[in-house]
């Protein structure tokens, strides 16, 4: 569409001097939602030379693609055309304007929202573990922010949720996964701590717990990595503030730690389990939702390590685990492993039909998903 060209009016065109290819041109289609965003340069396009190209804006992600036009579309330079001439006015035979076309598109590109891909910032930063070790710090590639939005195709927002869910934290500008081992060495010594010195579980107070662990040895960022990590600021304060430890997250950090080594008799796995377990803390099974998996052999239940966590964020790896893990699902069972897919545009309901085979033995039976 010519800019300032007047209803019913008209101009010639022509080739432009330098009409070409002009690849360094192209449309985008964009929604107006977007449209500020552009203007004002507020998208950034991320993506290795070996992936496709997506657009983020602060907070969500969009694939660019290539949509071909069966009909031409003239790329024509800014211009005045406000003074072309009506069609069929007393004045159509004198001279009219002529706009110079340097450039025929076969097509545009157009954004289509998706989910981050997460799968890279888990990959990376899974490749050198912060450890007890600190020599072990120096080896491998490190990431600061601005190496991580260069590598991970997610908008910023994103990103910092993606790093959230790894219970990734920044030390010494590097953005790093603390080995589950070191994480369980200052766990049990805050634990500990907390009979020695009658920490409520429910109330811990920030300054003490730093302080304490401080002087058993652990670097300060680490402690406050833990009480991030395990529990939660339910009170704000000058001199840091009350946490409470969360039951869901100790509960599933000692079952990892368990099962670990492989599958378990559900009996010596419990009984382990509640040994574990702080006295303030009422355990149950169910907290174990999407952590781990129970099977039956012969008259012995065993349990086995299969977290939500560990899976893939695209759809079609996800379920393509999950049914060689098993070939049947109860939906009671599968639901906590598919919850947090993020698919723009698909609900869970659209997921299942389009990856799984629903049946139903009996109308009374649960149903039971299957590989598509």
């Amino acid at each position: 569409m010519l800019l300032n060209l007047q209803p019913t009016s008209s101009v010639s065109i022509q080739y432009h001097p330098f009409f070409g290819p002009h690849d360094d041109l192209v449309l985008l289609e964009l929604d107006e939602k977007l449209l500020s965003d552009v203007l004002y340069q507020r998208v950034t396009l991320r993506g290795q030379p070996d992936e496709d190209a997506v657009l983020c804006t602060k907070s969500k992600t969009y694939l660019v693609k290539f949509v071909g036009t069966s009909n031409s579309v003239f790329l024509i330079p800014p211009a005045d055309y406000s003074t072309s001439h009506e069609s069929g006015g007393e004045n159509y035979n004198q001279q009219v304007p002529t706009a110079s076309v340097i450039k025929v598109a076969p097509g545009n590109m157009e954004l289509v929202e998706v989910a981050p891909r997460l799968d890279k910032l888990k990959s990376i930063l899974s490749e050198n573990l912060y450890s007890s070790d600190e020599a072990s710090t120096a080896m491998g590639d490190l990431y600061k922010w601005d190496d991580l939005i260069n590598k991970v195709q997610a908008s910023d927002d994103e990103l910092k949720a993606g790093l959230q869910a790894l219970s990734a934290v920044e030390i010494d500008g590097y953005w790093r996964i603390v080995d589950e081992k070191y994480m369980d060495v200052i766990l049990r010594m805050l634990l500990h701590n907390s009979v020695l010195n009658d920490w409520s579980l429910d109330s811990l107070v920030e300054d003490k717990v730093v302080s304490v662990l401080e002087s058993d040895g652990f670097p300060r960022k680490l402690v406050y990595h833990c009480l991030n990590v395990y529990g939660s600021r339910v009170e704000e304060a000058m001199d840091g503030g009350v946490w409470r430890l969360d039951a869901r997250r100790v509960c599933v950090h000692f079952a990892r730690g368990i099962l670990r080594e492989g599958k378990r008799k559900m009996e010596s796995f419990m009984e382990e389990w509640l040994r574990m377990i702080p006295e303030e803390i009422q355990p149950s099974f169910d907290l174990l939702e999407g952590e781990v998996l129970t099977e039956k052999l012969g008259v012995e239940t065993w349990v086995r390590a299969l977290s939500v966590s560990s899976l893939p964020t695209t759809p079609a790896d996800r379920f393509s685990i999950l049914f060689k893990e098993r070939a049947k699902w109860e939906w009671k069972d599968l639901e906590p492993y598919i919850r947090d897919l993020n698919v723009p545009g698909l609900s869970s309901e659209a997921l299942l039909l389009k990856y799984t085979r629903r049946s139903q033995p009996s109308i009374d039976a649960e149903p039971v998903f299957s590989a598509r």
